[in-house]
């Protein structure tokens, strides 16, 4: 086993792994470094928001933190409040508080089991594998590890082509949501708001917003202008047997094709819902066997249907919504931003391509970009992936989703090998396993890196 680790993130990938491996009783103690960035780690941008309004979009019944416990966040929540149902979509503020309590208690416990653990408030900034082992820099800091895992989400957003450096300079153009929301203050001016992108980080955006500044109006733009699709109000068990559908699918491993088998399974299912539950636990191995020109197909044109049908609203949420649009509150609009521009007066001046064709310019008081998770290790300004990727240490994926890796986690190096002590869990992995970011994914990952890290095997491959 490799009995110096190093875990680099402060969200919940990186707590869920150090609360696996600190749980484990072990020949030897584990000696761990944490660099969480905090003194207080395990929320992360995910579950970081401190308003109520930001729920869970999976129920309560499934986020808990180990693969052995999946009703550990259920049982927290009862804790708290007997009310509380498996059914229910709970704040996100919650579960923030629920991994960090439960890491915080590992951390506190690691000596019971031998374990030495040291929360390092910094991130790691430079990263060298080696056959030797892994050096690590932070601040004016050299550690050494004999392994490290990768545990940071995903990557700072930056800014959409098109918008100008007046734009962004002006504190109007906002790329990252999160901070803004956290600070933006009560506002009762009838301002003109539009949103980048129709997904869950733009409904949260709105529903924030809307409260927040009473008398603003939404516009939000995405290529489809179509919202997520709500879940069920009452919790459904995923479909019957898939097996024939997953089987047809295995053997023409082709977008056009897999889109119209699921059509058709769709058409016949009693609800579409439980189909797309039904094929979650296929889907890495589905995603593993399409080419990577198939895969370039799918985001170019399925990616945007398949996102809005697995990441749902909770039910309270899209009635939130759908009171805004019928309040005259939100509108929904269809096309592209070509580009943001401050104008004399102060305002974003925002170009966009219509639907069917043509172009329109409209002003806004605020832009915010709320495009998804950002995963390009080729172009990110995130000081520690750049060094890697500059240094040829690791490889990016070649689609932009995160790194080039093993679907076990294992990176591989800028020749495309794998390298036995470093590896990555989280939204980062999403080239190699595409669902990579959920809690259901996060802690099946958490549990096969640490049943790597804590094998025989991983220190006799280690030692050679």
């Amino acid at each position: 086993m490799f009995h110096k680790v190093a875990i680099i993130g402060g969200g919940a990938a990186a707590a869920t792994l150090v609360s696996e491996l600190l749980e484990r009783r072990t020949p030897r103690p584990l000696h761990l470094n944490w660099y969480a960035g905090a003194v207080s780690a395990g929320r992360g941008v995910a579950y970081g928001t401190p308003s109520e309004r930001h729920l869970l979009n999976v129920r309560a019944a499934s986020m808990g933190m180990f693969v052995s416990k999946p009703g550990g966040f259920l049982e927290y929540a009862q804790a708290l409040n007997p009310a509380v149902k498996g059914s229910d979509f709970l704040p996100r503020r919650l579960y923030g508080d629920f991994l960090q309590s439960r890491v915080e208690q590992a951390v506190k416990n690691a000596g019971s089991f031998g374990h030495d653990v040291n929360v390092i408030p910094f991130m790691a900034e430079s990263l060298v594998p080696s056959s030797e082992g892994v050096t690590i820099g932070y601040g004016d800091e050299v550690a050494h590890a004999e392994a490290a895992v990768l545990a940071i989400g995903s990557l700072p957003p930056r800014p959409l082509p098109g918008v100008e450096d007046a734009a962004i300079a002006s504190g109007r153009y906002v790329t990252d949501p999160w901070p803004y929301l956290v600070s933006a203050p009560v506002d009762e001016r009838p301002l003109r708001v539009l949103v980048i992108g129709l997904g869950l980080t733009a409904v949260d955006v709105v529903l924030e917003l809307s409260a927040r500044w009473p008398n603003a109006t939404f516009t939000a733009l995405s290529r489809h202008g179509k919202l997520p699709e709500p879940h069920l109000a009452s919790a459904s068990a995923p479909g019957g047997d898939d097996a024939d559908l997953v089987e047809s699918m295995r053997d023409d491993p082709n977008v056009r094709v897999w889109m119209r088998a699921l059509r058709d399974a769709a058409s016949q299912a009693e609800d579409w819902r439980t189909l797309v539950d039904g094929l979650r636990p296929h889907t890495q191995s589905l995603w593993a066997d399409l080419p990577v020109a198939e895969r370039a197909r799918f985001l170019r044109h399925a990616r945007w249907a398949w996102e809005r049908a697995r990441h749902r609203m909770p039910p309270q949420v899209a009635a939130s919504i759908a009171a805004l649009e019928r309040a005259g509150r939100l509108a929904r609009g269809r096309g592209r931003m070509r580009g943001v521009s401050l104008s004399h007066e102060g305002a974003l001046d925002v170009r966009r391509g219509l639907a069917g064709g043509g172009e329109a310019v409209e002003s806004y008081d605020v832009v915010i970009q709320t495009v998804g998770l950002n995963t390009d290790t080729l172009r990110t300004e995130h000081r520690l992936v750049r060094q890697l990727v500059i240094d040829g240490l690791v490889k990016p994926d070649p689609l932009g989703l995160g790194f080039a890796a093993l679907p076990d986690g294992h990176l591989l190096d800028g020749n495309g090998r794998a390298r036995s002590n470093l590896f990555a869990i989280g939204s980062l992995l999403r080239g190699a396993l595409w669902e990579s970011t959920a809690i259901p994914e996060i802690r099946k990952q958490a549990q096969s890196v640490a049943n790597m890290l804590m094998a025989e095997s991983a220190e006799r491959a280690h030692s050679r």
